[in-house]
């Protein structure tokens, strides 16, 4: 057994704007196609440029498509809270990104796709996420924390703009 020890950063960002919007800034950025159909596409594709062409056009703006969308608020609006809030945890992707950065490390598979978590507390809302540049530091691979990077870039532009 092997044992890793990471360290993450974390970004999180306050908004005063509505939860709704907040969430609607995110998804400006990130597809939410019809995932049943994407995946009988992608499932009939005989060579890597048909795939990547299918996964291009699926994407956002920021090159993510949503996989799932939990939420976690869910639970939290039973019964009495000292805080009542909604969170919303965004678990985002593109499989071309994820080829990329596994071909180098394998393990990036366990971080892609990315987590984006938006919650309100109090009259606040706020928008985490783990870069994957730092959740992948640890295997020492330039290739991968370059597209690591170049993926956390897109991701903190997105969620700037959406917070603002």
């Amino acid at each position: 057994m092997e044992t890793l020890h990471a360290q993450i950063e974390r970004l999180c960002f306050t908004s005063k704007k509505a939860f709704g919007d907040v969430l609607a800034g995110l998804y400006r950025g990130i597809s939410r196609p019809n995932l049943d159909e994407l995946k009988r596409r992608l499932e009939r594709v005989h060579d890597l440029a048909e795939f990547a062409q299918i996964v291009n056009a699926a994407v956002g703006s920021v090159g993510l498509l949503e996989f799932l969308h939990l939420d976690l608020g869910a639970a939290l609006r039973v019964g009495s809270l000292s805080h009542p809030h909604r969170m919303i945890r965004i678990i985002a992707g593109n499989p071309m990104i994820m080829r990329s950065m596994t071909q180098s490390v394998p393990a990036a598979g366990s971080y892609a796709p990315i987590t984006i978590l938006i919650y309100q507390f109090g009259g606040d809302v706020y928008v985490c996420y783990d870069t994957l540049a730092s959740l992948l530091a640890v295997y020492d691979s330039t290739e991968a924390r370059q597209i690591a990077e170049g993926l956390d870039k897109k991701v903190i532009g997105l969620i700037e703009s959406a917070v603002k």
